[in-house]
C-alpha cells in the first residue's frame, strides 16, 4: 500500500508525467474525490468575453502577465510600486473579489463566526508584497521623508482604518512567506493587547504540548504570525478574523483551513500535479453534515471553491513532444559596395522636448484621443467559472458602477497634474488644476468608451489613469504645434542609423527576396502576407526610389504607454521621389516616408501613430538635419481574399498621391480606416 497523495511519476523522472507507479493497484485521485462530494467542487474558468483565445485568460493568468511582473524576490531590485500592478491581474483581483463580497455577505446573513478566506499564491517575495499592500495598504515615502497612507484597493481586505489611517489590530490581509517570517512585522503593536485572550490559549496549548511555561511566555512574533497563519478559519483563535492570505509556497501542502471560497494563483504551475497541491488548500469542506430529508438525503450539500490563475484540467492527460525538424539558416544583409546608392539613413530618437504654456491651456482631440476600455485591453469582465458538475457563476466587474463620475474626474485630474504639470524636485503647479480640471472633463464626457461591461471606475488603475493622462496630453501638445516647436533630442553616441549595419541570421522561412535596384538588404523577413505585397507593389512603384524593412535595423520610436515608456519599432521606410528640387550639392530631396501595417488597431496602435504625429515627425522635421519626413498607416483590413493584392496596391497609391504635394510640408497621414 502506497499512501502517497500522488502516487504517480513527474516529469524529468524519464516516465510521461502523470503514470502511475507500476505497484499501484488502486487510485483514489482528486478527482474521485470531487466526484464523490467528501471535497469542495473547484470551478475553474471555463468562458470569457473575448473571443478568440484557446483557453480563459484568468484559467493561465500568469503567461498573460509574466514579462510585467517582477523576476526575482525583495532585496533583488529598487522599490517597486504597488499601484503598478499589471492591468489583467488588477481586473482578475477586482473579478474575484466582487464574488468574495458577495459570499462574505452571505456568510455574515447565516451567522457564521468566522469569515470566508481568499488566499493568493504567488510567484516570488517581491510579488507577494506588492500584492498585499495593494490590496491591505501601504504607506507611500515622500521625497520630504515623510509618508503617505494609500489605503487597499479591496475594502474588505484592508489593514488600515478608513477614517483614522491607523492601523486594524486585528489585520483582514496576513502576509505569510519566508521574509515575512523572519522579519515579523506583519502584526500591529496593538495585537497583543487586542488578542490577548486568543494569545493566553496559544501559550496554555504551548505548556500541554512541551510543559515548558518558560517557552510559553516567550513567544516570538514570529511564532504568532505562524499561529495565525495555521489556524485561519478557526473561531476564538488567533487566525479566526483572517479573510485574505498573500503567500508564496507556504501553502502547497500541509494547512488545512477549510473557510477558503476563493484562490487566485499568480505563478507558474509547470505541473498539473502543483495545481492539484494549490487548489487542494482550498478543497476542504466546512461541513460534513449530511441532508436528512429532501431530493437531497443522505448527500453532503454542494461547496464551492472559486479558483483564477491555476491551470487546472479535469481530464490532464501525458502529452509527449515530437522532435523538430532542421530549418534553413540565411544571412541577411546590406548589400555592399553593389547596392550603398539605396541606403536609408534615419536619426535614433531617445526622446522629445515640449514646451507648453502655463498660462491659458487649450486642447485638440481627434479620433485617435478616444481610450476605448474592453475586455481586450483590461482582461475579461465577465469570466464564467464551472466545474466538472454543479452550478457555474459568472465573475464580473459590476461593482465597479457604483463610484461617482466626480470622484473619478478628481483622481483623473490630481494623476495629470502630479505626472504631467510637475517638474523633477518640485512641487506640481497647482494653479493648473482648474484647467487641467476642464480639459479632462471634456476628454471623459466625449473620448472614454466603455465596452463589454467595463466601467470608467477602472481609470484608477494606475496603468488606465497614466494612459487617459497621455491622450489628454497629447491633445494639449497638439494644439500648440504651431506655437510652441517639438525638438526631437537624438542619441548623443549614435545620433544616426543606416541600412549599411544590418546583418543577421535567421531561419524564418516568410521571407522576400529583394530587388537590387530599391532595397539595400538582401532580404525582408515578414511578419504576414500583407507585408509581402507591400514589398511587391514597393518595388514596382515609380515613385519609390528605395525601401527597407525595419527588422534589426535600429529605427525606435519611444513613446509612453499607460506608465511605462516603450519603444516602437514601425515597419517600413521608404524614399519616395514627390517632386520636390533638389539640394544645392545634387542630391535628391527625397521624402522619408515611415509606414506601419496595422490590421488591428488596439490601444497601443493610437499611442503610436499619436506619438509619430504629435512628437517624433514634428520633432525630426524642426531638426532640419535629417530630411524630410512624413508617417503613413495601413489600417484598413482587407474582407475578401481574392481583392487583396488590388486592395493593397490601390492604398500604397493613395498614400503615394496624398504626399505628392510639394507646396505643403510632410506631415502625418492616415491611410484607410480604423476597422
Amino acid at each position: 500500500m502506497d499512501l502517497s497523495a500522488t502516487p504517480f511519476f513527474l516529469s524529468g523522472s524519464g516516465y510521461a508525467e502523470g503514470t502511475l507507479f507500476p505497484w499501484t493497484m488502486s487510485d483514489f485521485s482528486l478527482m474521485d474525490a470531487i466526484e464523490c462530494g467528501i471535497v469542495k467542487l473547484p470551478r475553474v474558468p471555463v468562458a470569457e468575453n473575448i473571443p478568440g483565445n484557446e483557453m480563459p485568460m484568468f484559467r493561465d493568468l500568469w503567461e498573460n502577465i509574466r514579462k510585467d511582473m517582477p523576476k526575482k524576490g525583495r532585496g533583488s531590485g529598487g522599490e517597486l510600486d504597488p499601484l503598478k500592478l499589471p492591468t489583467r491581474l488588477q481586473t482578475a483581483l477586482q473579478a474575484l473579489y466582487g464574488h468574495y463580497e458577495k459570499t462574505f455577505k452571505l456568510w455574515e446573513d447565516g451567522g457564521i463566526k468566522v469569515p470566508p478566506c481568499f488566499i493568493i499564491v504567488c510567484q516570488n517575495t517581491a510579488i507577494s508584497k506588492l500584492v498585499y499592500d495593494f490590496i491591505s495598504g501601504f504607506h507611500r515615502k515622500n521625497d520630504d521623508g515623510t509618508t503617505t497612507l494609500e489605503n487597499g484597493r479591496l475594502g474588505l481586505f484592508r489593514n488600515f482604518d478608513e477614517a483614522t489611517g491607523n492601523p486594524l489590530p486585528r489585520p483582514n490581509t496576513l502576509l505569510i512567506d519566508s521574509e515575512q517570517l523572519e522579519a515579523g512585522d506583519a502584526l500591529d503593536d496593538n495585537f497583543r493587547n487586542m488578542a490577548a485572550d486568543e494569545i493566553d490559549r496559544f501559550r496554555r496549548e504551548i505548556v500541554e504540548r512541551t510543559g515548558g511555561q518558560q517557552t510559553a511566555e516567550d513567544i516570538t512574533d514570529q511564532e504568532l504570525l505562524r499561529e495565525v497563519m495555521n489556524t485561519v478559519g478557526k473561531p476564538g483563535q488567533l487566525g479566526g478574523s483572517i479573510r485574505c492570505v498573500v503567500s508564496v509556497s507556504m501553502l502547497t501542502e500541509g494547512w488545512d483551513a477549510n473557510t477558503v471560497t476563493h484562490v487566485l494563483g499568480i505563478r507558474a504551475f509547470g505541473t498539473q500535479l502543483l495545481c492539484e497541491q494549490v487548489i487542494g488548500r482550498a478543497l476542504r469542506r466546512q461541513s460534513y453534515d449530511l441532508n436528512e430529508d429532501g431530493p437531497d438525503k443522505g448527500l453532503f450539500n454542494v461547496e464551492y471553491a472559486d479558483v483564477f490563475g491555476i491551470p487546472f484540467d479535469f481530464t490532464a492527460k501525458p502529452v509527449v513532444a515530437p522532435p523538430q525538424p532542421p530549418r534553413e539558416t540565411i544571412q541577411v544583409k546590406a548589400m555592399r559596395p553593389e547596392r550603398d546608392t539605396l541606403e536609408i539613413r534615419f536619426p535614433r530618437v531617445e526622446g522629445y522636448r515640449v514646451e507648453l504654456p502655463e498660462e491659458r491651456l487649450t486642447a485638440e482631440f481627434n479620433d485617435d484621443s478616444i481610450l476605448e476600455l474592453t475586455p481586450d485591453l483590461v482582461g475579461p469582465s465577465i469570466t464564467q467559472n464551472s466545474g466538472i458538475i454543479g452550478k457555474s457563476e459568472d465573475m464580473s466587474l459590476q461593482h465597479l458602477g457604483d463610484m461617482r463620475p466626480s470622484t473619478l474626474l478628481f483622481h483623473v485630474t490630481q494623476r495629470l497634474l502630479y505626472t504631467k504639470w510637475r517638474d523633477p524636485g518640485e512641487e506640481p503647479k497647482l494653479h493648473l488644476f482648474g484647467q487641467l480640471k476642464r480639459i479632462t472633463k471634456e476628454w471623459l464626457d466625449n473620448y472614454l468608451k466603455c465596452k463589454g461591461e467595463t466601467y470608467p471606475a477602472l481609470l484608477m488603475y494606475q496603468e488606465l489613469a497614466d494612459m487617459a493622462c497621455n491622450r489628454i496630453t497629447a491633445g494639449i501638445t497638439r494644439a500648440f504645434i504651431g506655437e510652441r516647436p517639438i525638438k526631437a533630442l537624438l542619441d548623443p553616441y549614435n545620433p544616426i542609423g543606416s541600412t549599411k549595419h544590418v546583418r543577421f541570421n535567421t531561419s524564418k522561412t516568410d521571407r522576400w527576396e529583394t530587388n537590387s535596384e530599391r532595397c539595400h538588404i538582401n532580404w525582408v523577413i515578414l511578419d504576414s502576407d500583407w507585408e509581402a505585397e507591400f514589398c511587391r507593389v514597393a518595388e514596382s512603384h515609380p515613385k519609390v526610389k528605395s525601401y527597407v524593412k525595419n527588422h534589426s535595423l535600429g529605427l525606435e520610436v519611444p513613446y509612453r504607454y499607460g506608465s511605462e515608456m516603450r519603444k516602437y519599432r514601425p515597419d517600413f521606410i521608404v524614399l519616395v521621389d514627390d517632386g520636390h528640387e533638389p539640394h544645392e550639392d545634387g542630391t535628391p530631396d527625397l521624402l522619408h516616408l515611415i509606414v506601419e501595417i496595422k490590421g488591428y488597431r488596439r490601444e497601443d496602435a493610437k499611442e503610436k501613430k499619436s506619438t509619430m504625429e504629435t512628437y517624433w515627425v514634428p520633432g525630426v522635421n524642426h531638426l532640419g538635419t535629417h530630411g524630410r519626413w512624413a508617417f503613413s498607416e495601413f489600417c484598413d483590413v482587407y474582407e475578401i481574399e481574392a481583392e487583396f493584392k488590388a486592395k493593397v496596391e490601390a492604398e500604397f497609391n493613395k498614400m503615394i498621391e496624398s504626399v505628392l504635394v510639394p507646396a505643403q510640408p510632410a506631415d502625418a497621414i492616415l491611410v484607410g480606416s480604423p476597422s
